[in-house]
């Protein structure tokens, strides 16, 4: 598999980590840069952290500052920004800039949350085709004699009858995006149903002159390889695959490399992973704070292992790295990766019809800023 090429970034395998609130902070992203290099020999792939609120940035709000850490050898570091209104945009683009926070901007027009596309924000944005040409072409422009690339993550479109992804991978391009991403599934389907990977190979067809990376259930190597074969797409975004799975990059980078596919992980490692996990978690949010947010990752971890009802409930209630130490010593570690682990995970709701302003469909062409889509904390 050769590198994949974004802008000045040369990565050895193509693979991202996809963005996702509450999950890619400094804490997992450390984790699976760990797993890959321990498990694979490498750290070749992208890891996106949390998505940023490109106002809250400008404005320094302390969460969103927080969210920005990176790890003392993380390399390069990709920030993804929210964003609505191109001047706020090249503000938050220009400080990244000025103050070194990132290597990487990738922008998320892609996030179908109601309270994101109600305001306009989100997936519901690029059918506003000239907002969306102005918003990615201010992102660039602040990037200017830097080698910092800009890409953009989006969505098939708004729903079944809206589709904007060519339009927007076309225009995205043409503004000096250095890649696109797609998530082959439109706002209405929100995480629902099988993701389209039609679209994407349609997407690769249209857009030939920046890489063009897909995304939508990739759950294993295989489903990697599967969907670069089928679609002809340049990369890979891994979101839901990698929960309670963070060694999920070994296995891809592996398999996309032709290198020898690391043994999946018996419990006593998984546990091994997760006390990891934990204090990184720790040091990143504090000890109370980091076991709170400990607690969802447990859960996947655990899928398909063997573990009572009593211990699994002491699990969902911790609250200490010395009560993870002593819940996790339980554990019968000889136990080996259970075939019931594999498969979809994550969140995947019911399809429905998607939240927008008043208005939003009259006229693709408008320019206006919508109100208030971009007063909101970091993270989605």
């Amino acid at each position: 598999m050769s590198p994949l090429r974004i802008g000045s970034l040369e990565l050895g395998s193509p693979v991202v980590l996809a963005p996702m609130a509450g999950i890619t902070n400094v804490a997992f992203r450390t984790l699976c840069r760990e797993l890959e290099l321990e498990r694979a020999g490498s750290t070749s792939g992208l890891y996106v952290c949390e998505m940023v609120t490109a106002r809250a940035l400008v404005e320094r709000h302390p969460v969103t500052m927080h969210m920005t850490t990176f790890g003392p050898t993380e390399t390069p570091r990709s920030l993804q920004l929210y964003t609505v209104d191109p001047e706020v945009t090249y503000a938050a683009a220009k400080m990244i800039v000025d103050e070194d926070l990132a290597d990487h901007i990738d922008m998320n027009f892609g996030c179908p949350v109601p309270k994101v596309t109600r305001k306009g924000g989100g997936s519901a944005l690029p059918y506003k085709r000239r907002l969306f040409g102005q918003i990615v072409a201010a992102a660039v422009k602040a990037t200017e004699g830097t080698d910092i690339p800009v890409t953009v993550k989006m969505r098939i479109g708004i729903d079944a009858e809206h589709h904007t992804h060519l339009d927007a991978g076309r225009i995205a391009a043409a503004e000096g995006a250095a890649a696109v991403a797609l998530h082959g599934r439109t706002a209405a389907q929100r995480y629902s149903g099988t993701a389209d990977w039609s679209e994407i190979a349609r997407l690769k067809e249209h857009v030939t002159d920046v890489p063009v990376l897909g995304n939508g259930d990739i759950f294993a190597a295989e489903d990697a390889e599967k969907m670069m074969s089928e679609t002809g797409c340049d990369g890979v975004v891994v979101g839901r695959g990698c929960l309670g799975r963070p060694w999920l990059f070994a296995e891809l980078s592996a398999a996309l490399n032709g290198t020898e596919m690391p043994v999946p992980p018996n419990l006593g490692e998984v546990a091994a992973i997760m006390m990891r996990h934990g204090r990184l978690l720790a040091d990143h949010h504090g000890e109370d704070k980091g076991m709170r947010e400990m607690r969802k990752h447990i859960a996947w971890y655990m899928r398909g292992f063997p573990a009572g009802s009593e211990l699994r409930n002491g699990m969902a209630r911790v609250s200490s790295l010395a009560e993870l130490e002593d819940l996790l010593g339980q554990l019968d570690p000889t136990v080996p990766f259970p075939k019931d682990a594999e498969g979809p995970r994550g969140r995947q709701g019911s399809p429905g019809t998607v939240a927008l302003p008043d208005g939003w469909l009259d006229d693709p062409e408008d320019t206006l800023v919508p109100a208030g889509a971009d007063i909101m904390h970091s993270g989605g």
